[in-house]
């Protein structure tokens, strides 16, 4: 596994994605598969990329795909992004939110376009500020009302995180609680 996923191509990346589609026809049901593509701001923005997702979630059906902008792009790009993924049945979600360049000022004019939000109480923790995990994800969760967005949680390492996602009524939770990654 490469150490950064955007040292790789989005042809190589999808070739990637290919390959666990196929591990996943393996070891789960055919009618729950999932699968997430991260983007960042570059990525998002190279002309290739929106072709390319658009004719992997072709190859790759009925196995969902969600696309998740791992830094703020353009509001335009947002639009673009959001006409063209849902015309071809792929989410479109805003990760990070609160951190990075996901910030609440530079994302909220996209939120009526994406599907999801995602919080990453493990960017609070590694940057030494997880005493302020409760007070930003009821901001996170209270945006997510509003705008009619399934909220998701990562971060989730221990029981503790899973009755904090549960105290805010978040049913969509991604963490080492539920397992590491491995190549199946």
């Amino acid at each position: 596994m490469p150490d950064d996923f955007t040292e790789l191509s989005i042809e190589e990346q999808v070739q990637l994605l290919e390959k666990t589609v196929k591990s996943l026809e393996k070891n789960t049901g055919k009618d729950d598969r999932m699968i997430s593509f991260n983007l960042n701001c570059d990525q998002a923005n190279d002309p290739t990329t929106l072709s390319e997702i658009i004719s992997l979630k072709k190859r790759i059906a009925p196995v969902s795909l969600t696309i998740e902008l791992t830094e703020a792009v353009s509001l335009d790009k947002v639009k673009e992004l959001s006409v063209l993924l849902h015309q071809n049945n792929i989410s479109l979600v805003i990760d990070d939110v609160g951190t990075g360049s996901n910030t609440y000022e530079n994302i909220k004019k996209s939120l009526p376009y994406v599907d999801r939000i995602k919080f990453a109480m493990q960017n609070f923790r590694m940057s030494g500020h997880a005493e302020l995990i409760p007070r930003y994800l009821s901001f996170w969760v209270d945006q997510a009302e509003k705008y009619c967005l399934d909220m998701v949680i990562e971060g989730v390492e221990d029981y503790k995180d899973q009755v904090l996602a549960k105290k805010y009524g978040i049913d969509i939770q991604q963490g080492y609680l539920y397992g590491k990654p491995a190549l199946v």
